[in-house]
């Protein structure tokens, strides 16, 4: 019996899909779905120009597609698998064992990027129980991506060797020139990154202590912190965020700034929301900018999460007169009664300050948090294009950025996240 065995057995949709016995050394796998990617050749590309980490590595390229796929991306799913062996045979050489596979339409319904990343995922950990490696990092990256030249050999340093870490997600940017790109496509995608960078920048401004993307193509976790989380869902759309609010919670979650990914810019209709979906949006609406939150939301947070400590300190009766040093927002957003209830449960099954804290915020989590700034934002406080919203986060740090064209407020947020 492995690590994983059980979790292979009651969890696994499919059976073993790769025969080849792994690298006993292999500490780092990577998973990517590709649906309609002929073109991947270019990821391949890049991952072959990077510094070859101390660990043996491994690319298993997951090819799938949804039920409504149309005749073109079925056959371009086969030219993907035909490209790929080509690739091989051209670099046969390579650092990393490269393996790909098509997964038969008709054989579980559903198909969208979170089963095709569940699917890779789960092999990767067969193959990690196989060489018995449960500190083994399975990392998700998209066919149409391409990373740094230190990609592996900074998962490596920074995960798979750190005993105290157990996942990450790794810093990216879009690209903001060539390949093609338009004036329209850089414009949109500036206002796209600026709002997470804005959205992740206003959270921790805010005080919330688990500040992180969730970006999907940028996600590394270890074998054992996998399965433990239940593994990978299978939503067609937002199972990033899913998977990293299952994972946080267990501790270990760092922000990974020594490398980059970069994700594609390019519009897309496969999932209804993500960059894709906002950038074809974006395109359709010919927008100006993006309307993004209101820093006035931040800001309430901000308030709310300093009067946690108060809280901690009062009984039933003085908690519903602290009920009103809540910020009117949160007011119109949280039942008074509920969350006294909530808030006494915490109190009475934590043993102190600190455990308070974090059963506080296992609450009041990021969940918590979108269903409040979207709720915020229906009928109280108005949304804001991204570049005002930006700027007045700055203002409101005591950050001095006169500048408020987007893409130089992109590129200084960017400045705050990622180490030089």
């Amino acid at each position: 019996m492995g690590f994983a065995s059980t979790y292979l057995e009651q969890r696994a949709l499919f059976p073993q899909k790769i025969s080849e016995a792994p690298d006993k050394e292999t500490g780092i796998i990577v998973v990517v779905p590709a649906y309609n990617e002929p073109g991947i050749s270019k990821l391949l590309d890049s991952l072959i120009t990077c510094t070859e980490p101390e660990c043996k590595t491994e690319v298993i390229i997951v090819i799938n597609a949804p039920d409504n796929a149309t005749p073109e991306s079925i056959e371009n799913n086969t030219k993907t698998l035909n490209n790929i062996e080509s690739w091989k045979k051209k670099n046969n050489h390579c650092f990393f064992r490269l393996f790909a596979f098509i997964v038969a339409q008709k054989t579980i319904s559903g198909w969208g990027v979170g089963l095709a990343r569940k699917t890779g995922m789960d092999e990767a950990i067969r193959r990690f129980n196989s060489i018995n490696k449960p500190y083994g990092v399975i990392i998700n990256l998209d066919a149409d991506c391409t990373v740094d030249r230190n990609y592996f050999k900074a998962v490596c340093n920074e995960l798979f060797k750190r005993e105290d870490r157990k996942a990450c997600s790794i810093y990216f940017e879009h690209p903001l020139s060539g390949d093609g790109l338009q004036e329209s496509e850089i414009k949109y995608i500036t206002f796209y990154e600026l709002h997470l960078r804005y959205y992740f920048q206003g959270l921790y401004f805010s005080g919330f202590p688990y500040v992180f993307h969730t970006v999907g193509s940028a996600i590394a976790v270890k074998a054992l912190t996998y399965i433990k989380a239940g593994g990978m869902n299978r939503r067609q759309a937002g199972e990033d965020f899913y998977f990293i609010q299952k994972l946080v919670p267990a501790g270990g979650y760092f922000n990974l700034n020594s490398t980059t990914v970069y994700p594609s810019p390019r519009a897309s209709l496969r999932v209804p929301f993500g960059t894709g979906a906002s950038i074809g949006k974006l395109k359709a609406d010919k927008s100006s900018t993006f309307m993004t939150y209101n820093v006035q939301a931040f800001k309430e947070l901000q308030i709310f999460f300093e009067l946690k400590d108060i809280f901690f300190e009062t009984g039933y009766k003085e908690l519903l007169k602290h009920f009103e040093m809540v910020p009117d927002g949160l007011k119109h957003f949280l039942d008074k009664e509920d969350w006294v209830e909530k808030v006494m449960e915490i109190k009475n099954n934590t043993s102190g300050i600190l455990s308070y804290k974090k059963r506080f915020y296992g609450w009041f989590n990021m969940f918590k948090i979108v269903k409040y700034l979207n709720f915020i934002h229906t009928d109280y406080f108005e949304k804001i294009p991204v570049e005002i919203a930006a700027s007045e986060l700055l203002a409101a740090r005591g950050i001095d950025f006169d500048i408020k064209e987007p893409l130089d407020l992109l590129l200084y947020y960017r400045s705050l996240e990622k180490i030089k």
